[in-house]
Parts: structure tokens; C-alpha cells; sequence
């Protein structure tokens, strides 16, 4: 029999049992030399008030709409949706452009897109909030699904969050977006045929399953409360990515009692905390939750997580680019998922 080779030193590929993919992992290139692009470092000592800013209370939106003095959490509609709700008769619509069905293929799309304001404040993010303030946000969270959910042909709500500029954020107000969307995207969708396979083989929750390995481990673990577990998954493909799992079986943010809701706030301050203390600046990041699909349908395999993809390497200025072998191939990764959890455990 085959000696097993180590996960610290070897050079090796990681399932990624949520979507069915491979990651290449080479811990011998942690010490490699780096002459890569570098960023610039993140824009420092915001104003709590920017009159400029068109997402501050108060102030005017492009296409003249004026914010409310809003003192808390505050929504409105994206002023430039990448989605729009689409005439009822588009709903019949053929699904090919042309003579050849199975080759080009279009069909339309319906969709709403929404903005949410964490706070008033320019100048705050999530590790600055007070918990009061982050409980808000997940209860306008939650409502925001709630409502998006009661529309007849909602299939997924998409809650997400970029953070920083080389994240693409156009405007350092602290803000997400939510999108509702007539079709199951593609990640969410290979990731439900996972867990629906899973299921089906199994009988349990694949993500249930894999929470319990990684707390009898514990060596992935970055942070848990009484609630939410958060690891650095097994499979992860960014250097310092995060799993944020509830450790009740849940199908999304609306099934959470009040109290897990307040413990989820918590745990996100606790993660982005610990984010912005790994390379004392504010941590630019990629996050959204993944739920059940909205069809109307039951779905005991789905269970609610969070993904947080920050794209920083090895410090405040040099970041991870997913080029070359990465595109044309399968994403690689030097460090490994273990030893970053050690980082983010450690800046607790």
C-alpha cells in the first residue's frame, strides 16, 4: 500500500465536494520570489460625511432621485440595474436566437437589483459597526429576501457584498446589493445538483456532514459562536477564503430564529475583524450567501452558507490574479487552506 503523501509539503489536488471541481495546491511556492503587480495601499481616513458621495443621506442620486436623512439601514433600487423585470410576454419567448437550438441559445431574463446602505456613516465598515447596527443589516437581509421571495417568478436572491476597490467597488460607502433572478445562476446550481446528489446517495446533508468533520478536526476553523461555524474550506481556491455555515440545517436567511440571526451578525464582525487585523488595512473581499432556490419547491438538500473570496496573498498590496493555467485549467492555490486558518485564528 501506498504511503500517504503530505498535505503540507507534496504537491496534490483537493475536491471541492460543492461544485464537483478540482484545485491544485503547491506548497513548495510559498517562498517563491515576487515581482508580480503590487496595489496601491487602501485609501485611508474616510469622513463620516461625504457630500459628494451619492449614497450618504441626503444626498442626490445620479437621475436627480435625493436620499432620505435615513439614520439606519436604507434600500433602494439599483439607479443602473444589470437586471430588469421583463414584460409578461417575454415569458414564452423562444429560447434560440437562431436556426440551430442546441448551439446558440438565448433566452431572456427578468431580474431586480437593490441597494442596501449598511449605515449612514461614509467612513464605517463591518468590523467598525456597533453589533446593534450589524443585527439591523441582517434583519434588512432578511427582509429583503422575504419580499423578493413573494414575487411569482423570483427563482434565486443573490445577497452579496465587494468590499474595496480592487474588488471592483465603485464607491467606499459601506454598501451590498441583493439580486432576485428568474433562473438558477450557474454556481448555485452546480453547487444545489451537489448537495441534491449527495442527498440522494447518502441521506444527509453534505454540508451538515462536512461541518462535523471540520469541528472534530478543527484544524480549518477560524471562528465559531453558538450558531455559525466559519472555516477555511478544504477546497478553498482563494489564499485566505472562508465558509461561513450555520450549524443548524437551514435553507436561508429567513429560516433563522431572531437569535441566530443576532449570532449571525456577530460571527461576520467577528470574521472581517479578524480580515482586517491579517494585514492592518480594510480587507478587500468578495461575499454572498447561497440559499435554497425560491421555485416553490421543497428542498431539504440545500443548506445556507456564505462564501467570502478575498483576493489579498501575502500582504496589503500583492494580490492573487487568476490567469494562465488558472483559466485554461483549474485554479491553483501555494499556501494551504490549513495555514491560513492558523493566520486568521491567530489575529483573533
Amino acid at each position: 500500500m501506498a504511503a500517504a503523501f503530505d498535505l503540507k509539503q507534496q504537491v496534490h489536488r483537493r475536491y471541492n465536494a460543492l461544485t464537483a471541481e478540482w484545485v491544485l495546491v503547491s506548497p513548495h511556492r510559498t517562498q517563491r520570489p515576487w515581482l508580480g503587480q503590487v496595489e496601491k495601499p487602501p485609501v485611508q481616513g474616510l469622513p463620516a460625511y461625504d457630500p459628494g458621495c451619492y449614497l450618504c443621506p441626503g444626498n442626490e442620486r445620479v437621475g436627480g432621485i435625493r436620499n432620505p436623512d435615513y439614520a439606519a439601514t436604507f434600500v433602494f433600487d439599483n439607479d443602473f440595474p444589470a437586471l430588469r423585470a421583463l414584460p409578461a410576454e417575454a415569458d414564452a419567448a423562444q429560447a434560440a436566437t437562431d436556426d440551430d437550438a442546441e448551439l446558440l441559445v438565448a433566452r431572456p431574463e427578468a431580474g431586480i437589483c437593490r441597494v442596501i446602505c449598511f449605515s449612514p456613516r461614509h467612513d464605517l465598515t463591518i468590523g467598525q459597526m456597533a453589533q446593534a447596527d450589524l443585527h439591523a443589516l441582517v434583519e434588512t437581509w432578511t427582509d429583503q429576501v422575504r419580499s423578493l421571495a413573494a414575487v411569482p417568478w423570483v427563482r434565486h436572491i443573490q445577497v452579496f457584498e465587494n468590499r474595496g476597490a480592487i474588488m471592483g467597488t465603485s464607491n467606499p460607502h459601506p454598501h451590498c446589493q441583493v439580486w432576485a433572478t428568474a433562473s438558477l445562476p450557474n454556481l448555485p446550481a452546480r453547487e444545489l445538483a451537489a448537495l441534491r446528489d449527495y442527498r440522494a446517495r447518502r441521506g444527509t446533508c453534505l454540508l451538515c456532514d462536512y461541518l462535523r468533520l471540520e469541528r472534530e478536526r478543527g484544524e480549518r476553523i477560524v471562528c465559531e459562536n453558538d450558531a455559525f461555524t466559519v472555516v477555511v474550506p478544504f477546497w478553498a481556491m482563494w489564499p485566505f477564503e472562508t465558509l461561513l455555515l450555520p450549524r443548524r440545517h437551514v435553507g436561508g436567511l429567513e429560516d433563522l430564529s431572531a437569535d441566530e440571526r443576532d449570532l449571525l451578525a456577530a460571527i461576520i464582525k467577528d470574521l472581517v475583524t479578524r480580515y482586517d487585523r491579517l494585514f492592518d488595512v480594510p480587507f478587500p473581499y468578495s461575499m454572498g450567501f447561497h440559499a435554497h432556490p425560491y421555485d416553490r419547491q421543497p428542498h431539504p438538500e440545500s443548506h445556507l452558507h456564505a462564501h467570502y473570496y478575498p483576493p489579498l496573498l501575502r500582504s496589503a498590496t500583492v494580490r492573487k490574479f487568476m490567469v494562465g493555467y488558472e483559466m485554461l485549467g483549474e485554479p491553483q492555490r501555494d499556501s494551504t487552506p490549513e495555514t491560513a486558518a492558523e493566520r486568521l485564528r491567530q489575529v483573533g
